[in-house]
């Protein structure tokens, strides 16, 4: 068997109810691994390792009563810092916020605590969320365990990092333009940015969306089994629907499969990259799928729009806080939103507005295929200290333009290795699906991850 921080939550939970292991020795081996990581890592906020154990020590009596609490009692859990847990202040990843602890838990917390799942803590993000990158202003620099050089990407950057490097099997991110599937990518961890509303967060907001963060799709599924429980809280959520998450098998034979090379605008797409996920697409016509090339859809006026509003929304936030708590913020950011001083009303107006023509053009694009497949990044990760791979606040987004459409179609994608570079990076997949096809994605994923070469060993704490 292997070593328990490296089990996944089925065969944990599967150790629990035959009495072979216990959530205490679990919890115990996951928080000695990550003691042993942290000081090269840096991905957790609010650790605790204390409260951990003792709600280890409550599952522990649980199962040995037979009394499971709920579908993940016992398993080792980390949330991204801006789903609030009662009682932890919520910096929301810069040093520019005032530090209050959360009056209650946001609706993803929730669930979790009721399922039984032990929360260790928080996992690290970027000021605002604002960064595909580790880089905060409040938070130590995380990296990405594949090569501490590089970075882990974000926003949920401590949540990629941590799962690739075996803190604990589940985590939870959120994504608003690839916040959970670019670090993903970059960590070769799956990630499920699912339908807008299937899991109930809050705040809600356009776009945005909490999703599991794991290494296998099984635990993702287990995860979205409690986390898309209705919340009256989330007033954008989907009316609650009897899903049956586990049933992961699917017949690939006679699927139609969109592949899209090209997202329209940023960052071209490396030859690695573009090699990877092709020999997918190939592995899945081999299969029996049908397999299509997909033009692009996107245009540089969506994507110039986008940054306009956000920048301006941004501009906006960071201008009512006090100079001094301003000049806290990460430069790059502070850079990014200066020029909202000068965008006109219609410019905003107009960036507004090509959210529903991005919506429009993906659903459309969308159309002809039972799914998609494309890369989730242009390029491999990028230097550690970074704030995006250009590292240029005035061309932030130039490697979203693959993930950030189905964020405002509200379309599930995910995020699934497909491959790793000459210099031993992840790469990959993105797998796209028709709005409020959450399963079918996750079932084509298992798919894939059943298919997909053997995976290399996943990267361990360095020596010394």
């Amino acid at each position: 068997m292997a070593e328990l921080h490296q089990l996944s939550a089925a065969e944990l939970l599967a150790l629990y109810a035959a009495r072979e292991v216990s959530p205490l020795e679990a919890t115990r081996a996951v928080i000695a691994h990550i003691q042993a990581w942290e000081p090269h890592l840096r991905a957790t906020y609010a650790f605790d390792p204390e409260g951990a154990l003792a709600q280890a020590r409550a599952s522990e009596t649980r199962w040995l009563r037979s009394q499971a609490q709920g579908a993940l009692d016992g398993v080792p859990t980390l949330l991204k810092e801006n789903i609030a847990t009662k009682g932890v202040p919520m910096p929301l990843g810069t040093a520019a916020t005032e530090l209050v602890p959360a009056a209650e838990d946001a609706p993803p917390a929730a669930r979790l605590r009721e399922s039984g799942a032990v929360l260790l803590g928080k996992s690290t993000m970027p000021d605002y969320g604002m960064l595909s990158s580790g880089l905060s202003s409040f938070h130590p620099l995380t990296r990405n365990p594949w090569d501490l050089s590089k970075n882990p990407g974000g926003s949920s950057a401590g949540a990629g990092a941590g799962a690739a490097a075996g803190y604990g099997p589940l985590h939870v991110g959120t994504d608003i333009g690839g916040s959970v599937r670019l670090p993903g990518a970059w960590c070769g961890v799956f990630a499920l940015k699912p339908s807008l509303g299937r899991i109930p967060i809050k705040p809600p907001y356009a776009g945005r969306v909490a999703g599991p963060m794991t290494r296998t799709v099984r635990d993702a599924a287990l995860l979205m089994s409690e986390l898309s429980r209705p919340d009256w809280r989330d007033t954008m959520s989907l009316p609650a629907q009897d899903i049956d998450w586990l049933q992961l098998e699917r017949e690939v034979k006679g699927l139609r499969l969109g592949l899209q090379m090209d997202a329209g605008w940023g960052l071209a797409v490396e030859p690695e990259t573009a090699a990877a996920v092709q020999a997918a697409a190939r592995a899945f016509e081999a299969a029996g799928a049908i397999v299509e090339p997909m033009a692009a859809f996107m245009t540089r006026d969506m994507a110039d729009g986008m940054d306009r509003f956000w920048r301006m929304r941004s501009y906006l936030d960071i201008g009512a806080l006090p100079p001094a708590r301003q000049d806290k913020v990460l430069p790059y950011i502070r850079q990014w939103v200066a020029s909202g001083a000068s965008l006109t009303a219609a410019q905003v107006f107009h960036g507004y507005s090509q959210m529903g023509v991005m919506r429009e053009a993906a659903v459309n694009a969308c159309q002809r295929f039972d799914y998609v497949l494309s890369p989730v990044s242009p390029v491999p990760s990028y230097d550690a200290t970074w704030a995006s791979p250009t590292n240029d606040p005035m061309r932030p987004f130039e490697h979203i333009a693959f993930t950030l459409p189905f964020n405002m179609s509200e379309q599930p994608s995910a995020s699934i290795n497909c491959g790793y570079t000459q210099a031993g990076l992840p790469i990959g997949l993105q797998i796209t699906g028709a709005r409020f096809d959450d399963l079918g994605v996750l079932q084509l994923a298992a798919a894939w991850e059943r298919m997909r070469p053997a995976q290399r060993p996943w990267p361990q704490p360095p020596r010394g």
